[in-house]
């Protein structure tokens, strides 16, 4: 599922539309504008102030979207360097504050000391199928006790999420799923 390369606009806050320059590479998808509009509009009121955690960020405009809207930091997790290098390129043109990247696999990022986030968007490689083995992961220290989690997935496929996971709202855009989840502070009784 290739969407091109070239460019992309962030499309609110502080840095709308700004340009992200996007690198050719196979497998790249960036997040279609009106997804994007769509997911910021309800995450609205949780963004300012809050830690994103952008992993598999290929372009990174859902992180630099965050930090465009107000969010106190994003750490951004690609293992392809030369997406890598492209996310950092944009954020030190935009002159992104609050944007880190780490040039590495996410499995291998998610083994490290764990720093709960506010925000996390789970978007990996279509082919890839690495939602449940991330997800299993994030819980282990990695998000927030009332987190929120995107998800993007193909059409049609609910990936495999843990059950603290609630589904607050979905949708689908041409060939893709995404969904809005809130981690629950408490798991509800069996």
């Amino acid at each position: 599922m290739r969407r091109g390369s070239g460019r992309i606009r962030i499309i609110g806050g502080s840095l709308r539309n700004s340009r992200l320059e996007v690198p050719e590479l196979p497998g790249l998808r960036p997040t279609p504008e009106r997804v994007r509009e769509t997911l910021f509009n309800w995450l609205a009121p949780v963004v300012a102030g809050a830690r994103g955690l952008d992993l598999c960020a290929g372009t990174g405009a859902l992180g630099i979207e965050a930090l465009s809207r107000g969010a106190a930091s994003v750490q951004f997790v690609e293992a392809h360097p030369g997406a890598a290098q492209a996310l950092r390129d944009n954020l030190a043109r935009l002159k992104a504050v609050g944007g880190q990247v780490a040039t590495m696999e996410a499995q291998r990022f998610l083994t490290g000391s764990p720093t709960p986030f506010d925000l996390v968007w789970l978007d990996p490689p279509f082919d890839a199928d690495l939602w449940a083995g991330l997800a299993a992961r994030l819980e282990q220290g990695w998000l927030s006790p009332s987190a929120w989690l995107y998800v993007e997935s193909p059409r049609g496929r609910v990936p495999e999420l843990p059950p603290a996971w609630a589904l607050h709202r979905e949708a689908e855009a041409g060939e893709v799923r995404h969904a809005l989840y809130r981690r629950a502070e408490t798991l509800p009784l069996s």
